[in-house]
């Protein structure tokens, strides 16, 4: 289930930094800037919440982080997660299969960007598109939630370049995609 705010400036981040567990609270505290420390902080709740509403957990074990630095819950393979953020919202997902995220603000697609990180055929949607900032944001969080599903690069059905990304072979995944006036939402699923 995904689960999302994008109201990160409407809670009391002091208030938040003390009940979080201490791991968490060293880990936001290490960001310079308030805004990251909100991001990192609101992700952890969301999850905080994901694991009270769906498996009854009080307290978010640890992370433990797998090749290629994904990471997953001390004591529990079981439970699959991914957590992204840019400056307007956070956002989480929880399954029992892999899983991965991305929340981006709708980025204009500046030609040099484009040029190396999307293939011919996703220039060429770019460029055919009403949006092409639209179009280039939703490839962008596709291409970014496979490689957190994925986790390690190595593994990823093209090679981590992220031009040819989505040219693999990917009918083992499932890509929905929200659109808001602000951001995109994209959630890879692992259909096995």
């Amino acid at each position: 289930m995904v689960y999302l705010n994008d109201h990160i400036w409407d809670f009391d981040l002091q208030e938040a930094l003390a009940a979080v567990s201490p791991w968490r609270r060293q880990q936001a505290l290490r960001y310079l800037q308030e805004s990251d420390r909100r991001q990192s902080i609101a992700a952890w709740l969301l999850l905080k919440q994901a694991l009270l509403l769906e498996y009854d957990i009080q307290q978010v074990p640890p992370f433990v982080y797998g090749p290629g630095g994904k990471p997953s819950l001390e004591g529990r393979p079981d439970i699959h997660f991914s957590l992204s953020h840019c400056s307007e919202a956070v956002a989480c997902v929880v399954d029992v299969r892999s899983v991965g995220i991305d929340v981006e603000l709708i980025t204009h697609a500046d030609d040099d960007v484009v040029l190396r990180t999307m293939n011919d055929s996703e220039r060429h949607i770019i460029a055919a598109s009403a949006q092409p900032d639209v179009a280039f944001t939703r490839l962008w969080t596709m291409k970014e939630s496979l490689f957190k599903l994925i986790g390690d690069t190595a593994k990823l059905p093209v090679g981590p370049d992220p031009v040819h990304l989505l040219e693999g072979d990917l009918t083992p995944y499932n890509f929905h995609t929200t659109i808001t006036p602000l951001y995109i939402l994209t959630v890879c699923q692992n259909q096995h």
